[in-house]
């Protein structure tokens, strides 16, 4: 999934069009012609462009398409070179056991942690400016060790997740407040979770999916070729991940209304470390006392469709653990996206969503500071 941005919904019934957002919003955002400028406002600029991407609506009823990984696009010799990874990996944990296979995952990265000098003072680069001071000597070496275990474990476990049984794998993940999340599903109208680029979204979708729930991800183009092959292993043992929907960062937004149509939780990492597309919606944040480029496309789709919008966070755990944090940033849209009061709908409409969107990234800039430099290891943009 890369640095797979996440979409996570439950798996009742689609929503059609009264599930809040504007008749014409949603006629523009389904239609195969190319958007008018009116809804150009999402994640890229859609002016005589036509998607690249397969429909994804589901009109015959047939189950939904798969993730969209493509192994066939790997040459010989990486086919062959990461099935031999994938057996040596699987033959640790069949005589470590998961424990172990944990184990072996921290003493893998203290040794990376000891011999790798140059991703070291990247990290210690990383950890001044996201704390704003100096840190001690001790510091450096407990969060920098903490940094290389956390990134070499996150690796091991997406690389074997599907060897561990399925019962095992459920007790590894936990959903902190997530009634909060199944509360703001109920409403018919999806819901956006604004993720970060701190943490392993691509476990937590792995985890999302085997729960029941649907999962989609928006990434980039230039995705790993190793997690296209483990996600080309996920779709073939479990039936869970034929039913994800991968979307590009720099696709067509039609398909993102289509999501929050049929009611899944969109989630990408506003946060990114440099835009990619010029035609890309974004605008600067102070985050870490640097002013920075955010991507909010998906924001400003879901405020149009009146979709709650949530905070997530992801923290690892001892033995494979992890916890998805939420928090609520925008849960009441009042007239915001509606037919008579929506964004995009009537003159007042683009001011309120400015306000809103100027609102809820001051908010989630916070949050991710606060919860980086509660966990210093978490960083990932070094």
């Amino acid at each position: 999934m890369g640095r797979a941005k996440l979409l996570l919904s439950l798996g009742p019934g689609s929503v059609r069009g009264s599930a809040g957002a504007s008749p014409s919003l949603i006629k523009h955002a389904l239609s195969e012609e190319p958007m008018k400028s009116r809804v150009d406002h999402g994640d890229v600029a859609t002016r005589g462009k036509r998607s690249t991407q397969p429909d994804l609506s589901n009109k015959s009823g047939a189950s939904d398409p798969p993730t969209g990984a493509n192994p066939s696009s790997l040459t010989a010799w990486e086919r062959i070179s990461f099935a031999i990874t994938y057996a040596l990996a699987s033959g640790l944990l069949a005589c470590l056991s998961l424990r172990g296979f944990h184990r072996f995952g921290q003493w893998f990265g203290t040794i990376e942690w000891l011999l790798n000098y140059k991703r070291r003072r990247r990290f210690i680069k990383a950890l001044r400016s996201v704390l704003g001071c100096d840190p001690t000597a001790a510091q450096r070496r407990r969060w920098g060790r903490e940094f290389f275990i956390n990134q070499r474990c996150d690796r091991l476990f997406y690389l074997i997740f599907d060897r561990i049984p399925r019962e095992q794998a459920l007790k590894l993940f936990t959903i902190g407040n997530q009634a909060l999340l199944d509360e703001a599903l109920t409403r018919g109208r999806g819901v956006y979770i604004a993720l970060s680029h701190h943490g392993a979204h691509h476990v937590a979708g792995m985890l999302m999916a085997l729960r029941g729930y649907k999962v989609a991800g928006v990434r980039d183009r230039r995705e790993g070729r190793m997690r296209r092959y483990i996600q080309d292993r996920f779709d073939r043992r479990y039936p869970e991940f034929r039913r994800v929907r991968m979307l590009f960062a720099d696709s067509f937004p039609r398909d993102i209304y289509r999501c929050f149509q049929d009611g899944f939780v969109l989630g990408s990492a506003m946060d990114v470390g440099r835009v990619r597309d010029p035609r890309q919606k974004t605008q600067t944040v102070t985050i870490f006392g640097a002013r920075r480029p955010f991507v909010t496309g998906p924001l400003r789709i879901a405020l149009r469709c009146r979709a709650p919008v949530l905070q997530g966070f992801i923290i690892p755990g001892s033995g494979f653990r992890y916890r998805l944090e939420l928090i609520d940033l925008v849960s009441d849209l009042g007239g915001a996206g509606s037919d008579s009061g929506g964004a995009g709908s009537d003159s007042g409409g683009a001011g309120d969503e400015e306000a809103i969107v100027a609102t809820t990234l001051a908010t989630y800039a916070a949050t991710v500071e606060r919860q980086v430099r509660a966990i210093p290891s978490l960083i990932s943009r070094i």
